[in-house]
């Protein structure tokens, strides 16, 4: 009998981390961090408060966690996607922001962008993890893209983090506006339509 549970036990110890950031993640967006309560956490994700003490030491800790572990992994593997193809800078830029549109809708981005945007000044830590974990790496990301391109000719020479942010900060505000002003009565938002009508528009500045 013990060599049939044991391995199942065993699995299930190793899941209870993901487990955990998950339920977090829930909490976190519909909370945001102040007021999510780890008890709560614990209870969604199946386990005792004790049992997440186990795992992560504080809520910093677990929300680091959280948006290493649900969102940067759709950053380095779109990352790793985009970088490893030699395909034009143009194919490449509407990939990266239609992927963007899509993870939007699967993973709550919005809803932990506005959070740490509201509570940065009483938790500033939270702008540090989105910064390291999100911000940074699809910058970068889009840097190493745009500057790839500019040497091959297909782009024109500029700042490339500047035009980073002009391809990626129209998405960004997109994002909030349907977290922020949509349930205020503002007009709906399509994010993956928004998507392709922006990389059409920004390519026409960008492309020689």
């Amino acid at each position: 009998m013990k060599e049939h549970c044991s391995p199942r036990w065993q699995r299930r110890a190793e899941d209870r981390p993901r487990e955990i950031c998950a339920a977090a993640l829930d909490v976190f967006a519909e909370k945001g961090f102040a007021a999510a309560k780890l008890d709560e956490i614990a209870r969604r994700a199946g386990v005792s408060k004790g049992t997440l003490y186990l795992y992560f030491k504080d809520k910093d800790e677990l929300f680091r966690a959280v948006v290493r572990d649900t969102i940067g992994p759709d950053i380095d593997g779109l990352g790793s996607f985009i970088l490893s193809s030699d395909r034009p800078f143009a194919d490449s830029a509407r990939i990266l922001l239609q992927r963007f549109a899509e993870m939007t809708l699967k993973v709550p981005v919005g809803p932990v962008a506005k959070m740490v945007i509201g509570e940065s000044r009483n938790f500033p830590k939270l702008a540090k993890v989105w910064h390291d974990e999100v911000v940074s790496k699809a910058i970068g990301l889009l840097v190493t893209l745009i500057e790839k391109a500019q040497n091959s000719g297909e782009v024109r020479t500029g700042d490339a983090r500047l035009q980073a942010f002009s391809l990626m900060g129209p998405m960004m505000i997109g994002v909030l506006w349907r977290e922020t002003l949509q349930p205020a009565g503002g007009a709906p938002i399509d994010i993956e339509a928004m998507a392709k009508q922006h990389c059409e528009t920004i390519l026409g500045g960008l492309l020689r």
